[in-house]
């Protein structure tokens, strides 16, 4: 039987783009239908409008710091943000990265069908008015927030998400976030560096859950310094109006303030896909994949967000040129324990691998080592020594276990671990690797030093 194409792809989001690029670049007849905008959430309401937002606060807040520096002349009083502005260049960011988006798809002669579409049959799609046929489907429609139904809505609520929190045209004077996780706390530091008052509640114990406690302590820390409200092991209840109703330590509390974003987190988005009907299976709302990312159904994968393993745009990336490579016959696994995480809040965070507690968990024998950057030369230099940098190696075979940072640039110094991790490098090779002086990145092998009592720079 002929297919109209060798590949199609659900969705056009980082994971979906990507995946349609490799296949074309395989030599394969590929489709990419996109039902809302090329580059999906991440690129049109989530990391990149978010970070070009982060990128102001933080001139706003060091041009308010100036004289820290010993620029004189500053009159903080007239210094303010146009939103207006401010979200010009935002959308300004997006179009440019769509039109580049588009401009790869279409020099890759990747056929772009803008339509919503759902299933026939397992080769099957109906996009638009148009029928499609394909030996091959990836599943890459991405993820949608949610919004958590043990929580009651009553009465008149001024309740957003954070693709409205990216359209605001005034800051609020206050501001409720239910939910500290990435989300969260990444607009908790927006909003309270552009002079919102915020308070962020959160039902663990800890905010940053994917992050070591011990370092997530340290943001924590420095945004309450900064003027944000965190309640962690509190459980909202109800929102009436502009107040929330939540239990922390066994009793029961209400705060109110102008806006109240929902930052929960996301869950896979198959909505109107007909995957069910063609027989394939889910955990709760997540399509269920195999090592190799394919679905119960031989020909479909699913990768990204909507596969519900592990949601970020790097991961549905790599995901996307491993199912290609499968699909072509290779034999490709994702390492799902070898992801790296940013948070970009400032200090900054990143991490990847286990976290202290986990690794004492599935190992006997763990070396832990710090440094800090208070003992950090470029650290100092930038005025800004909060942070920490947490290594966690296994102590029989030197296996780098996790690295957990908190610091200025720390989200591109990340990237450094995942390569020596992905080599399967020992503490010793990161030690032994060069690295140049003055930069925030020297912490990283003090650390690995500091883990068996050898660093030179912090006792």
């Amino acid at each position: 039987m002929g297919f109209d194409y060798d590949i199609t792809v659900l969705g056009g989001g980082p994971g979906g783009y990507v995946a349609a690029i490799c296949a074309a670049q395989e030599g394969k007849k590929v489709c990419l239908i996109e039902r809302a905008n090329v580059g999906g959430v991440c690129l049109n309401e989530g990391c990149i409008p978010t970070k070009t937002l982060i990128k102001t606060a933080s001139v706003y807040h060091n041009i308010l710091h100036a004289a820290d520096f010993g620029v004189e002349g500053v009159n903080a009083d007239s210094i303010k943000v146009s939103m207006p502005k401010l979200q010009k260049r935002r959308q300004a960011v997006i179009d440019q990265l769509v039109s580049g988006v588009k401009g790869l798809l279409q020099a890759n002669k990747v056929t772009l069908i803008e339509a919503n579409a759902h299933f026939s049959d397992i080769h099957t799609v109906i996009a638009g008015n148009k029928t499609i046929t394909s030996e091959y489907f990836i599943i890459a429609t991405g993820s949608t927030v949610f919004i958590p139904p043990f929580i009651t809505l009553e009465g008149k609520n001024n309740i957003i998400t954070s693709k409205e929190a990216l359209l605001l045209e005034k800051i609020p004077e206050s501001a409720i976030i239910i939910g500290g996780g990435v989300i969260g706390i990444e607009f908790a530091y927006l909003l309270n560096t552009l002079g919102c008052k915020v308070t962020v509640l959160e039902l663990l114990d800890n905010i940053l859950p994917m992050v070591d406690e011990e370092v997530s302590a340290i943001a924590r820390k420095r945004l309450v310094k900064d003027g944000v409200t965190i309640h962690t092991g509190a459980k909202v209840g109800r929102v009436k109006d502009n107040n929330v109703f939540y239990e922390c330590n066994g009793a029961e509390r209400s705060i109110s303030a102008d806006v109240v974003l929902m930052a929960v987190g996301r869950v896979p988005d198959t909505e109107g896909l007909d995957a069910q009907k063609i027989g394939i299976e889910f955990d709760k709302k997540a399509i269920i994949v195999d090592e190799f990312g394919r679905t119960n159904v031989e020909n479909i994968y699913a990768i990204g967000d909507v596969n519900g393993k592990v949601m970020l745009a790097h991961t549905a990336s790599h995901e996307g040129i491993a199912a290609v490579e499968n699909i072509c016959g290779g034999n490709v696994k994702v390492d799902y324990n070898k992801i790296p995480s940013c948070i970009y809040i400032e200090p900054e965070v990143s991490c990847i691998g286990l976290t202290e507690k986990q690794a004492r968990e599935l190992y006997t024998d763990i070396k832990v080592g710090k440094f800090p950057m208070v003992a950090n030369g470029k650290s100092l230099t930038t005025g800004d020594t909060d942070g920490l940098v947490k290594v966690i190696v296994d102590g029989n075979l030197g296996e780098i276990l996790g690295v957990h940072i908190c610091g200025n640039h720390v989200t591109e110094m990340i990237s450094e671990i995942s390569l020596a991790m992905s080599l399967e490098a020992t503490f010793e090779e990161v030690i032994a690797t060069i690295h140049p002086h003055p930069t925030v990145s020297e912490a990283i092998p003090e650390a690995f030093m500091a883990a068996f009592g050898k660093a030179i720079h912090f006792k």
